[in-house]
């Protein structure tokens, strides 16, 4: 007889207490009505006998108990087996999904056609599969780097895993991205294994580029919300706009003093502008990728280097100066 759940139940339900009773009473005589053919008992009693629980004496008259140990393994280790065998087909079964799953995620039908949206939790999982796809580069663009400990950690254990298959990858973060140390110690991880990181001075949007062949961008509903682009054109056009950023920006990795006094210049000289654009700061403070509260430590020290007191006053001696902010621009010209 297959042993199966239903079986089991039946075991443990009736067989098991017919059971203890026969070996508490000495055995069970052969004619007991409860055990014969339409008995109450009949099913619990044969399962008995199939499991081999059970033995008939040598006169044939009474059926007495035999030890479990001694049964156990004929009956528990061919249902391990059936289990190991199993398991190793479903892992067999979800390798060929794997595949099956990598040749949809390449095709334009895995994100409904050139353009398509995408929301909360299915951006993480979507952007885990594609990190995880990738086969030749990786293009990211993280502005006001708002990554915790935990993002850094799952986002740097996925882009390890795609640098050391070969795949290339360079990301931007704004200058203020330098301050964290979670950052830093991501930085350094990812930059070991062959990545290139470098910081820009002003606001850029999020983007994401896998292969050249599909982006990933905000989307003007809220930040729940996500475009997956796989139009070619469109696609090129932002590795475009991510190369021009790229050239002006600063490595993350050199700690030299000459480069830092460079990236605290670019960062005083866009305080400048956006007070010379009137911005709110609020708004200054997201061109930096800044806090609110450091932005107005920043036009606190123009203040000082003024030597004024009201920004107003400030904005009159920088335009008597003829600052503009875009001096380095300049001098870099």
């Amino acid at each position: 007889m297959p042993l199966g759940p239903q079986e089991r139940v039946v075991f443990e339900e009736q067989s098991t207490p017919l059971y203890e009773e026969i070996v508490a009473s000495g055995g069970i005589e052969a004619t007991d009505g409860r055990i014969g053919a339409g008995g109450d008992l009949h099913a619990a009693f044969a399962l008995l006998v199939d499991v081999g629980l059970v033995t008939r004496s040598e006169d044939g008259l009474t059926w007495r108990g035999v030890d479990p140990a001694a049964v156990q393994a004929q009956v528990v280790a061919p249902l391990g087996q059936q289990g190991a065998e199993l398991i190793a087909e479903s892992a067999h079964w979800a390798q060929a999904f794997i595949t099956l799953s990598h040749a949809w995620r390449r095709s334009p039908s895995a994100v409904g056609g050139p353009f398509a949206e995408i929301r909360g939790e299915t951006i993480a999982n979507f952007l885990a599969s594609m990190v995880s796809d990738a086969e030749e580069e990786l293009l990211t663009a993280q502005p006001q780097d708002r990554r915790g400990v935990k993002q850094l950690g799952e986002a740097g254990a996925r882009e390890i895993a795609a640098l050391r298959r070969g795949v290339r990858m360079r990301t931007l973060y704004q200058h203020a991205a330098r301050r964290g140390a979670d950052t830093r110690k991501y930085v350094s991880a990812v930059t070991a294994e062959g990545a290139e990181v470098r910081t820009l001075d002003e606001f850029f949007n999020r983007l994401i580029v896998v292969d050249r062949r599909i982006a990933i961008i905000p989307s003007h509903k809220g930040l729940d919300t996500a475009m997956v682009i796989s139009e070619p054109s469109m696609v090129a056009y932002l590795v475009d706009m991510f190369e021009r950023h790229w050239e002006r920006a600063r490595p993350f990795t050199s700690s030299e003093t000459s480069l830092m006094r460079d990236i605290a210049a670019e960062q005083r000289a866009m305080t400048i502008r956006m007070l010379l654009e009137g911005r709110a700061d609020p708004a200054g403070a997201k061109r930096l990728g800044v806090s609110p509260r450091t932005y107005a430590a920043y036009v606190a020290d123009l203040k000082n280097e003024f030597e004024v007191e009201t920004r107003f006053q400030l904005g009159y001696e920088m335009g008597k100066r003829g600052i503009s902010g875009r001096e380095t621009e300049a001098a870099a010209d």
